[in-house]
């Protein structure tokens, strides 16, 4: 048996009050529209059909080849977005689930239960629904008293007293037999308001005598529908939750929870605690037993066990084992610290490689550099690495003693065991071994020897 996903993703949105494509706000890192995607191809096994109109360019330009696309020009209705998707999708698949782009907290475990349920279905139809306390706006869902399969799906306009006091609602998502589903589209009528809308579908099912089941979320933040960015806040909130609770359940320790934002994609290791007021986004790795935050954000970072990152920013960096950072430290991209790095007090490092054990103190700029193994780096060192037109690398051995405030003008590459004194501006190469001081930095003169008596008889 197979699965076919339409995710439906045209709308206006106009309630936003926004240019930008409501199915294109950010959530927790990412587009509202690639959480449906991913949830729905985790269901199928297959790309979904993503039926867009509004902003359509911009939709297929984020979402690229994880979808394929069925343009819908005029907004008519669900139904008529559903028939843009028939001529692709006809004759490819056994089932058909039908989803918003807007409901981003709804999971790939619910989608497959309701497939699950549909094939267990005699009808053509399971539909999801969700039983709530505050069920104004929605269609409710009229069972039949027997049975308990659903009769009709009221909309709440034309709803009796007795019918809107029911807590069950439509949340607008539905599993297909697919061959029903296409031969009954073109008989959906057009309404009132000159659309073509999918609960039609419910009615005649039910007409011919269908099943109608329905599958019960108790998950409210699944079936959440964005249309105001009140909305998207509230769904920021379970989202972060979620995620929260998730990493807790496999032994991360998050101390207040409230404050602390980890995209879905984040990986943390066992024992590692987070500290409040830390966000951590997009593909960051975090391993065990490592200390992060408070004050921190981390962005595209590999991190590995018994770290410590205390109040600073890390972007598209990477560090090893045992290496602590900050406070008020800064990776910024291309960031390499090997293990047993310590980088201090307002450190900033960009695309350069610290190998194991060195010392960074703090006030100090390691720009396009590799650094050796043991090497200490003084205080208010910086790297002067770029020209006013070029970029240039440093390069410093092992076991270097670099003084404070020293100024290392790049291209510029210091031996293995150098030493510069406090304060020095190094223009030139250092050999293995060598001390400079100075401004400009050079080594010491070397004391002239004494002229011994055989010396002084032959001059």
């Amino acid at each position: 048996m197979s699965l076919d996903v339409i995710i439906l993703a045209a709308g206006q949105g106009t309630r936003m009050k926004s240019n930008l494509p409501k199915v294109l706000h950010p959530l927790g890192g990412q587009p509202l529209v690639l959480y449906s995607v991913q949830a729905a191809e985790a269901a199928s096994g297959r790309a979904p059909v993503l039926v867009i109109g509004n902003g359509a360019d911009q939709v297929r330009e984020t979402v690229g080849d994880a979808a394929r696309y069925v343009l819908q020009a005029e907004q008519l209705g669900t139904g008529h977005a559903v028939m843009q998707a028939r001529p692709l999708l006809e004759g490819t698949s056994d089932y058909v689930v039908v989803m918003y782009a807007d409901m981003p907290l709804l999971t790939a475990d619910t989608l497959r239960g309701l497939y699950e349920a549909q094939q267990g279905n005699s009808g053509p139809i399971t539909m999801l629904t969700h039983v709530t306390d505050t069920p104004r706006g929605f269609g409710r869902i009229v069972r039949d008293p027997a049975s308990g399969s659903v009769r009709a799906i009221v909309e709440e306009a034309q709803a009796t007293p007795e019918q809107l006091a029911i807590r069950e609602v439509n949340v607008g998502v539905y599993c297909f037999d697919a061959a029903w589903l296409w031969s009954h589209l073109d008989r959906i009528p057009l309404s009132p308001k000159g659309e073509y809308y999918l609960t039609d579908l419910v009615e005649m099912a039910v007409t011919e005598g269908h099943t109608i089941t329905a599958l019960t979320t108790e998950d409210a933040d699944e079936v959440l529908g964005i249309n105001t960015r009140v909305h998207l806040a509230e769904a920021e909130a379970a989202l972060r939750r979620r995620v929260n609770e998730r990493l807790m359940l496999a032994g991360v320790t998050i101390v207040d929870p409230a404050s602390t934002y980890i995209h879905p994609t984040v990986e943390i290791g066992q024992d590692t605690v987070i500290m409040p007021n830390t966000y951590v986004w997009g593909r960051t790795t975090i391993g065990a037993n490592c200390v992060i935050g408070p004050n921190t954000i981390i962005q595209d970072c590999t991190i590995g066990n018994d770290c410590e990152v205390l109040a600073s920013v890390l972007e598209h960096a990477t560090l090893e084992d045992r290496v602590d950072v900050g406070p008020f430290g800064h990776l910024r991209k291309g960031a390499y610290l090997e293990s047993d790095v310590h980088m201090g007090n307002f450190g900033e490092v960009k695309n350069s490689r610290l190998r194991r054990g060195v010392k960074m103190g703090h006030f100090s700029y390691i720009g396009d550099g590799d650094i050796g193994e043991g090497t200490n780096i003084g205080a208010g060192t910086i790297t002067c690495n770029y020209d006013g037109v070029r970029k240039h690398k440093t390069v410093i051995g092992k076991g270097v003693f670099i003084g404070s405030d020293t100024m290392l003008v790049a291209p510029l590459t210091l031996g293995d065991g150098a030493r510069t004194g406090a304060g020095s501006v190094v223009t030139r190469d250092v050999p293995p071994g060598t001390l400079v001081y100075g401004v400009p930095a050079r080594a010491p003169a070397r004391e002239p020897q004494e002229t011994t008596e055989d010396e002084r008889s032959t001059s």
